[in-house]
């Protein structure tokens, strides 16, 4: 069966605990619960991963060029500073999508910029955690064409 990776940023082990009034009050371990159930009903599996260190998260990008099908990512910070992260997922050939849990638009003007837009086929913000669920049912039907 395919597989999709989902790769969590800095500070995204906090989930639950930190600003729950902006990410509210599901852990990472719920989302990845829910993306594992939801996988599975597009004939996926899915392993979500989260580093507060920048290098581990290009580490897993060049694993995913082995034996992932797609990437799901909600690179926290990095998301406005990473060309690194950008240069690696430009290595990816599968789909790439971006997640983030707030509407990073409605935020400081420094969250507007994002280098993994660059390469991601889609972006979902500002749905909370479910945005990770959209991600598996679109990441579903990407690979089902």
């Amino acid at each position: 069966m395919p597989h999709i990776t989902i790769l969590n940023g800095p500070n995204l082990n906090l989930l639950g605990q930190r600003q729950p009034e902006i990410y509210g009050h599901d852990t990472l371990d719920d989302v990845a619960k829910r993306c594992d159930s939801l996988a599975t009903t597009f004939g996926l599996t899915s392993d979500l991963r989260q580093s507060n260190h920048e290098g581990q998260i290009i580490d897993w990008i060049h694993d995913a060029r082995q034996n992932a099908a797609g990437i799901i990512i909600n690179p926290g910070a990095l998301t406005h500073t990473s060309i690194a992260i950008l240069d690696a997922l430009n290595a990816f050939v599968g789909p790439v999508l971006e997640v983030h849990i707030s509407n990073i638009h409605k935020r400081e003007s420094f969250r507007h910029h994002s280098y993994v837009s660059m390469r991601a086929d889609g972006v979902i913000a500002g749905f909370g955690v479910e945005g990770y669920e959209l991600a598996m049912r679109r990441m579903g039907a990407l690979l089902a064409k």
